[in-house]
C-alpha cells in the first residue's frame, strides 16, 4: 500500500476487506482516513453492515485490541452454499452471523486489522501461535524477500514452528542465521524450530499459497534430513 501511494501516486487508494460469502465486502477504509490507517487497517464496517470480533471457542464478543474471529451480519450475507445445508450451518450461525475464519482485532474507533487464519494457528504444547505474527517479524530481516510459517507435527509438543523463507537476490543468509536472529527478537516458543530456504511456494491456480502443502513439504524435508544424517 505504501509503495502504491508513493510510487504509483494513487493518493486516494483504499482497502476493502471481505469474502465471497459476504458479497464480498464488509469493511473499508476511506480517502479521509490518515495514511497510517489506510495502510495498516482494513477500515470500519460498511453502512448497514454489522461486524464484530468473537472468541473462536466460546462465541463471546471481544473488546478492542482482543484477537478473535471476524464475523459479519447484514443484507450482504449469502443465502447459503448451493445444496450444502450442513456447510452453510457451519458458516452462518442461527443469529445470522457469517463466521469468516479470519482472525483480527478492532480498535476503540472501530478500525479492523486482519491478523491471520484460524486454520493456520499453531498449537505448540498448549500455546497458541499465530503464523502471521512470526511472518511479519521475518519480513524485517535483511535479505528476506518472503516468509511463510506453518505448524509441523511433533510427538512431544503436538506441533512445532516451521518457516519457509525466500531470499532476496544476492542475500547471504543461512537457515541458522534466521533462527539466531529470531532467538534474539521474539519469544522462544515462537522461534521457528526448522527453517527451509526455498525458491518458490506451492500455489493454487488463482495465486494463493497452499500452506497445507508446505506442511507436507516440511515433514518430507525433515525425513530426508534425518536419513542423510544417518548416512554420515
Amino acid at each position: 500500500m505504501k509503495k502504491v501511494i508513493s510510487d504509483m501516486h494513487c493518493d486516494e487508494i483504499t482497502i476493502v476487506y471481505g469474502l465471497t460469502e459476504a458479497s464480498p465486502a464488509m469493511t473499508q477504509t476511506s480517502t479521509d482516513d490518515t495514511n497510517e490507517r489506510r495502510v495498516s487497517t482494513v477500515g470500519i464496517a460498511m453502512p448497514q453492515i454489522e461486524v464484530k470480533i468473537v472468541d473462536p471457542d466460546t462465541g463471546e464478543k471481544l473488546g478492542p485490541g482482543q484477537q478473535g474471529e471476524i464475523c459479519c451480519r447484514g443484507y450482504n450475507i449469502m443465502k447459503g452454499y448451493y445444496k450444502m445445508p450442513e456447510k452453510t450451518a457451519e458458516t452462518i450461525d442461527r443469529d445470522g452471523w457469517l463466521h469468516s475464519g479470519d482472525l483480527g482485532t478492532v480498535d476503540e474507533y472501530g478500525y479492523y486489522k486482519i491478523t491471520g487464519r484460524i486454520k493456520d494457528m499453531i498449537i505448540r504444547g498448549g500455546e497458541n501461535i499465530y503464523p502471521r505474527e512470526i511472518e511479519e517479524f521475518l519480513y524485517t530481516l535483511d535479505g528476506v524477500r518472503d516468509a511463510q510459517v506453518v505448524g509441523i507435527p511433533d510427538n512431544k509438543y503436538g506441533e512445532i514452528v516451521g518457516a519457509f523463507v525466500m531470499l532476496q537476490e544476492g542475500a547471504d543468509l543461512s537457515e541458522e542465521d534466521i533462527r539466531d536472529c529470531s532467538m534474539q527478537k521474539i519469544a522462544r516458543y515462537k522461534v521457528p524450530k526448522h527453517v527451509f530456504i526455498v525458491d518458490e511456494y506451492p500455489m493454487t491456480a488463482s495465486g494463493k499459497i497452499q500452506k497445507f502443502k508446505l506442511r507436507q513439504m516440511a515433514t518430507e524435508l525433515l525425513e530426508k534430513r534425518k536419513h542423510e544424517e544417518e548416512q554420515i
